[in-house]
């Protein structure tokens, strides 16, 4: 990700999730309000293999057809318009991690309130309560509009 631009950057975190949708409107309308960028953050990442030193662990992600999905995702949401001043990030990590790197330097770091895994009944998912928690700048928290 480019941190050295001049204009203020706003990185959302968008993962499919209802609430990870509404962040993305929510950063798209607050990066035009202040004149700036919007860096839409994916992250993937294989379960259970996160600090594991296998030899040799197949990774077949194609990693073009992400970012091909993350577009069309981008555009079925924001529309075409929007979508296409979106920078889009595809990234292999601790979805966490990543965002935390990724929000350094930034003017705001946006995240839906919970993801698409996890308990259904909690206020806050795992990732969004960590960056809350971590960040070096500050945080917004999106809610679904369906919630």
């Amino acid at each position: 990700m480019d941190k050295d631009v001049s204009e203020p950057r706003v990185v959302v975190g968008v993962d499919g999730s209802a609430s990870s949708y509404a962040a993305l409107r929510w950063a798209v309308r607050y990066a035009g309000l202040l004149g700036g960028v919007v860096d839409a953050v994916t992250v993937w990442e294989l379960p259970g293999l996160y600090g594991w030193s296998a030899p040799a662990v197949d990774m077949d992600v194609d990693e073009d057809e992400a970012r091909q999905r993350m577009r069309q995702e981008l555009t079925d949401v924001l529309g075409a318009d929007a979508a296409g001043a979106v920078r889009t990030h595809v990234v292999h990590g601790n979805a966490a991690d990543v965002l935390l790197r990724a929000g350094e330097g930034a003017e705001v770091l946006v995240v839906g309130s919970r993801g698409k895994g996890g308990f259904a009944r909690a206020l806050l998912g795992s990732v969004s309560q960590h960056v809350s928690q971590h960040a070096s700048c500050p945080v917004v928290i999106v809610r679904s509009e369906a919630t």
